[in-house]
Parts: C-alpha cells; sequence; structure tokens
C-alpha cells in the first residue's frame, strides 16, 4: 500500500490524533496541575507553592510523618519542609534526579515505619509519576473531569441568571495535612488493623526498592559534598500498638548502610509519650510537633558548636 492510499483511508485518525497530541502538548506546557489552584496539588507541589516556588534550600525529606513533626515555621534553624504524603526514598531520587529541586547546605531525611515499603501506595500527582509515553490529559483525567464538571455547572447557573460566567471556581484546597488533638482509640484500632493486614506482615525484600534508592542517595550526596543526616520518626510507644517485626532490621540495614559515609543519625522513635501523638504514626501539632521541632533543632545547632 501507497503512503497517499494509506493516508487517504486514515486521514481522519491520523488528524485526530495530531491534533489530540497538539493540544495536549500545548495542556502539558502550561501544566495546569501545577498553576492552576482549579486541580489539586500533590505535596511536593504544595512545598513549592508555599516557598514562593522557590526550587533551591536546605531540606528535611520524609513521609506525611515529618509533614506533621516539623514546624518549618517554628524552628531555630529552619529547614524547608518536603513531608509529602505516601513519600518514599525513591521519590527523593526522582526529585534529584530530575533536577525538580536543589538540595542546599543540608538534607535531612526522616524515616518512618512506612517511608522504605516498596508497595506503600503513592500520589499519582507527583510530577515524576507521568510516564513519558502517557499523554497529559489522558493521565491527570479524572482530575480533568472533576473541574471540567464544575466549570459547566458553574457556566449553567450563571446562565440560568442571563449571565455569562466561564471563569468562576472554588480553588482547591492547597494546604499540607497535619494533625490535631487525639485520634479516638477505636479509629487507632482501625489504623493498627489496616497497617498490620496491609504492611507490618513485610520484610527487607520488600524494601528493596527504596534501598537501592538510599545507596544511590549516599552516592549524590557524596558527590555533591552535600552533608546528609538521617532521622529515625516517632512511633506511638503506647503498648496496644506494636511496632512491626521489620522496624529493628531496617534499623540496622540502614545503619549499616550510612556508616561508611558518616552520616549523623537521630532516633527519636521512641523519645515521645503517648499524650504527644495524633494517632500511631502522627505527632499531634499541639504538644508533639513543638518538642520534636525543638529536638531537632538542638541536635542541628549541636554540629554546628562542635565545628567551632
Amino acid at each position: 500500500m501507497s503512503f497517499w492510499t494509506f493516508w487517504r483511508k486514515n486521514s481522519f485518525v491520523l488528524l485526530l490524533v495530531a491534533g489530540f497530541l497538539l493540544v495536549d502538548t500545548f495542556v502539558a506546557w502550561r501544566d495546569p496541575m501545577t498553576n492552576s489552584l482549579r486541580f489539586e496539588k500533590d505535596d511536593f507541589t504544595k512545598t513549592l507553592y508555599h516557598h514562593q516556588w522557590d526550587r533551591s534550600g536546605p531540606v528535611f525529606f520524609g513521609n506525611s510523618a515529618v509533614t506533621g513533626a516539623y514546624m518549618e515555621h517554628k524552628a531555630q534553624k529552619p529547614l524547608v519542609e518536603m513531608g509529602m504524603t505516601y513519600g518514599k526514598i525513591t521519590d527523593l531520587r526522582e526529585i534529584l534526579k530530575r533536577e525538580l529541586y536543589t538540595v542546599e547546605d543540608q538534607l535531612v531525611v526522616g524515616i518512618d515505619v512506612h517511608t522504605m515499603l516498596d508497595r506503600m501506595q503513592t500520589d499519582p500527582r507527583f510530577p515524576w509519576s507521568r510516564p513519558w509515553y502517557s499523554p497529559y490529559l489522558f493521565h491527570y483525567r479524572d482530575y480533568f473531569q472533576d473541574a471540567g464538571g464544575e466549570w459547566i455547572r458553574n457556566a449553567w447557573a450563571a446562565a440560568r441568571q442571563g449571565q455569562l460566567d466561564f471563569s468562576s471556581y472554588e480553588p482547591r484546597w492547597n494546604d499540607k495535612m497535619l494533625y490535631f488533638g487525639y485520634k479516638p482509640a477505636e479509629e487507632m484500632k482501625k489504623d493498627l488493623a489496616r497497617y498490620e493486614a496491609n504492611y507490618y506482615w513485610m520484610g527487607l525484600d520488600d524494601m528493596k526498592g527504596n534501598l537501592e534508592a538510599l545507596d544511590w542517595l549516599l552516592g549524590y550526596v557524596k558527590e555533591h559534598n552535600l552533608p546528609l543526616k538521617v532521622i529515625w520518626m516517632p512511633l506511638n510507644p503506647d503498648p496496644a500498638y506494636p511496632q512491626p517485626a521489620y522496624w529493628k532490621q531496617l534499623k540496622e540495614r540502614v545503619h549499616a548502610m550510612v556508616q561508611p559515609y558518616d552520616v549523623p543519625v537521630l532516633d527519636l522513635s521512641d523519645k515521645f509519650a503517648p499524650d504527644t501523638f495524633h494517632d500511631i504514626v502522627h505527632l499531634n501539632q499541639e504538644v508533639g510537633a513543638p518538642k520534636f521541632t525543638a529536638e531537632v533543632d538542638r541536635w542541628l545547632l549541636s554540629f554546628e558548636k562542635s565545628a567551632k
């Protein structure tokens, strides 16, 4: 079959595909998932948004345990709080490999019982979650459907009143999740049951990807002469909520990996009383987070004093 014969038979479909790709490329270039408040944001993008889109600075990276525990605005030696819901070491590797953020002066990594789990769910809105071959509009289709539905509803409501309105929308919530007060015991038991069913049976073999990412990170900080520190994040010590069996093994493995690089480690996993927690893995804002932030400050400042 000649090219022109193929073109005549398939021109409509080919033009349709070309048109879609052009539109998709334009939308991806504008990146409304990042730049428009019509769309919900992932926690990495929220970090940038709340720091005036600055993409450099000293960083405290981790998952939601870091977000709930570290109060950047109250720190004496503030780090950019880059806790992300479902954040893992593999995510930090993507951020650094893709040069989405330049860590300066210091990188602190908080590790809790979920940070290293390969099977832990992720946020599909992370900028690195979209494969290069996946169209922008397709990958974020659920969020476009939500925003498009709102656009139609608002336009129709205005039209019924004889008005023309295509710009009104309800800005999406753009703050990170913080944890206040104390979760009821019944809900805590449900959380524990979910953790035990989904994660607590795992072992180090279920963390291979994140352990490899940590090994990559150690090479990265050495190459870039970037000071790295590790903090073991607090866990609720209430005996009603036992720690996962892999926790001790994970600590031993990570310590063995970071020791040759002289990476300082602060173990706060057993430091805080049950009344400082909101649930099993998140400190509350009233008591726990201020104490945690003060502990981290004292630790970081001790390095400056010892250097003098």
